[in-house]
């Protein structure tokens, strides 16, 4: 898998967008979503709700006013268009940004990448039920890291928020044996109806962290055992020589 890095290089810098280059699509949306309103809650709205155009009542219809009859206030409004459409495409790499190259306003944009890469409604709905059914199926495997858990965000990501108890008792059914002891404590010393599933995620990661300890302090105690032993045998067998 790649890392987090690589997908989004310019992580280190609040001054730039996320970069997107067709994978990790969620995560890249959230992001900028964040970026955005943190530069101005009205550019965010062109995003969501299209850009504003000047109008004016001719008779009975309502025509674009010719930009020559503008207002300072008018030029003000359209611009968050283009700043929001100026950001999106700062934010994509060369197949994303042809993608959405011929795109009228930063609306279109942001939907087409969204159609793309989520799919329609329909394609969202059914990948939503399929994760659900796998979130329901789910045991965490034997060598598998707390850190491999990512179906609750990708849940999360499609619009499916369960309520924090279901997620934390769903956390402790799927651990594997060698994690009973820890999931007996955990719910023995905390009152799991408050506790968050940040919280639980941190202690877990904290008991990870002692099981490799430990593991690695094992091997390398076997391996130690092992050079004694031939050792051992080697020098056993030059003395009956």
């Amino acid at each position: 898998m790649a890392s987090s890095n690589f997908l989004f290089p310019e992580g280190n810098s609040i001054n730039r967008p996320p970069i997107f280059n067709g994978e990790g699509y969620h995560y890249w949306k959230s992001r900028m979503k964040i970026f955005i309103e943190a530069i101005d809650l009205n550019i965010w709205d062109v995003v969501e709700n299209g850009s504003f155009i000047p109008t004016i009542v001719v008779g009975h219809e309502i025509k674009d006013l010719p930009k020559d009859q503008w207002s300072d206030d008018d030029r003000r409004k359209f611009q968050y268009n283009l700043k929001a459409k100026n950001i999106i495409t700062s934010a994509l790499g060369i197949d994303e940004y042809f993608r959405i190259s011929n795109c009228k306003n930063a609306k279109e944009m942001w939907d087409t990448l969204k159609i793309t890469h989520e799919g329609t409604n329909d394609v969202k709905r059914s990948r939503k039920n399929t994760l659900i059914h796998e979130y329901e199926l789910f045991r965490m495997n034997q060598n598998e890291s707390i850190q491999d858990m990512h179906i609750i965000n990708h849940l999360a990501s499609l619009g499916k928020v369960f309520p924090n108890e279901d997620l934390i008792n769903k956390v402790l059914r799927c651990l594997s044996r060698e994690w009973q002891p820890k999931v007996t404590a955990i719910a023995e010393s905390k009152d799991l109806t408050t506790m968050s599933l940040a919280s639980l995620f941190g202690k877990l990661q904290e008991h990870e962290m002692e099981l490799i300890r430990l593991n690695q302090y094992e091997e390398s105690d076997k391996r130690k055992k092992g050079i004694t032993l031939k050792t051992s045998s080697f020098i056993q067998e030059k003395d009956e020589k």
